[in-house]
């Protein structure tokens, strides 16, 4: 009887460490804590594929639960007053300082969209609340946290405009005003599905010719830029490292775009380009514009043309695809010259990687002033896993850096 117990426990065990370990490179810090913090992730995806296979929720709905258990109040404390508020019929939070520095001193503010791939995440989750809190009291700054709708509830560009009428709203000179803000001094910046809005609404915002208040710098924190190509030497090296697979990241792609599941299954495949996407696969050829020393060991080949406008969905899909405001890799040298001043995060194990690169590349070529920070040990959301149990040391090399360039740039 206790030979079939030990054999039991063996068996339990060995099946435990085959679940738990993942094959993570070693140049990533704090390797087992990533191991067992996506080992969570996974379990929860598995769940949520299950809850979906039986009609039981949702994925999505299932994946939620991430962002209710890291949920927090938005308070005020001794140093940061917040409040919640309604900027054009959207709901933010709004960090400021408690204390004034000096007298008629006028404030930094930064708009922050959080991340998620546009169907999770929330601005009252706990690590979007530090990070706020530090961009407050280190940069005496105004911080507007936006609490944009998420998908699969709303597709695009729901997300995108309720972000754009937030930046508007808050640009209003009298607004401005009544947070003490310097309207020569607001930065756009986001993380991941966030970067991705804050490209675009920097982009939307230099073309709109009733715009008089301009940003003066975007931060992108390891952002998705584009939908066409979802096979670039990142997707291929990084298809299966945690926190962000490639197949959860197609997974935020279609459902951003739409609730049909042949466009996940034609974009897991690289084959949902038509005709009217095609001209545009020029501005996201990665052989033109990565480092030598990312695209060596790959052979570029352009994805797959379908012979009809609509290859695996209807016409809105792609033009939604295709559309600037979700990937604003797509858009001309004209578009991006006159782009404020940029910071670009990527990291090295992220699928995202090649999107971050090649916008810092081509603004660069465009003539924006960019500053692109590499983490060679760095993974997909690090900067957000700030708080205990999944604290990393590299969220808060992440953190201060971030900080210190908004500090010399904003």
């Amino acid at each position: 009887m206790r030979s079939k117990a030990v054999i039991l426990f063996l068996v339990l065990g060995a099946f435990t460490a085959y679940y738990v370990y993942s094959p993570i490179p070693d140049d990533i810090e704090e390797r087992w804590k990533l191991m067992l913090t996506d080992c969570f992730f996974r379990s929860l995806s598995h769940l949520a594929d299950f809850s979906e296979l039986l009609g039981l929720k949702d994925y999505m709905g299932v994946m939620m639960f991430i962002t209710f258990v890291e949920r927090v109040v938005p308070v005020s404390d001794e140093r940061v007053q917040v409040e919640e508020e309604l900027f054009s019929g959207v709901e933010v939070v709004v960090y400021q300082p408690r204390q004034e520095r000096g007298a008629g001193e006028m404030r930094r503010a930064i708009i922050y969209l959080h991340g998620g791939g546009w169907c999770l995440g929330s601005s009252r989750m706990g690590p979007y609340d530090l990070l706020a809190r530090q961009l407050v009291t280190e940069l005496n700054a105004v911080v507007v946290s936006v609490e944009y709708r998420l998908a699969p509830a709303h597709h695009f560009p729901v997300q995108f405009e309720d972000v754009y009428h937030v930046v508007k709203h808050f640009l209003r000179v009298d607004v401005l005003d009544s947070y003490k803000v310097d309207p020569g001094r607001v930065a756009v910046s986001g993380d991941s599905a966030g970067g991705n809005l804050a490209a675009a609404v920097a982009q939307q915002l230099q073309l709109d010719p009733e715009q008089d208040v301009k940003l003066k710098v975007q931060a992108l924190i390891y952002p998705v830029l584009q939908a066409l190509d979802l096979n670039t030497p990142s997707y291929q090296q990084n298809q299966h490292m945690p926190i962000l697979p490639r197949t959860l990241m197609v997974r935020f792609w279609s459902q951003y775009f739409t609730s049909d599941k042949s466009l996940f299954w034609a974009m897991m495949a690289n084959d949902h380009n038509s005709p009217e996407s095609a001209a545009l696969l020029k501005f996201v050829n990665w052989s033109a514009f990565l480092p030598e020393s990312y695209r060596q060991a790959y052979n570029y080949s352009a994805p797959p043309i379908a012979a009809s406008e609509t290859p695996k969905g209807s016409n809105g899909q792609v033009r939604s695809m295709i559309d600037p405001r979700a990937s604003p890799l797509l858009v001309p040298d004209a578009v991006l010259r006159p782009l404020p001043k940029a910071y670009v995060l990527t990291c090295e194990y992220d699928v995202l990687r090649d999107d971050g690169m090649m916008y810092a590349t081509r603004l660069r070529q465009a003539g924006v002033d960019v500053t692109h920070e590499h983490y060679s040990g760095g993974f997909h959301g690090a900067l957000m896993f700030n708080i205990w149990p999944t604290d990393f040391e590299i969220a808060q090399r992440m953190a201060n850096n971030y900080i210190l360039w908004l500090k010399e740039n904003l």
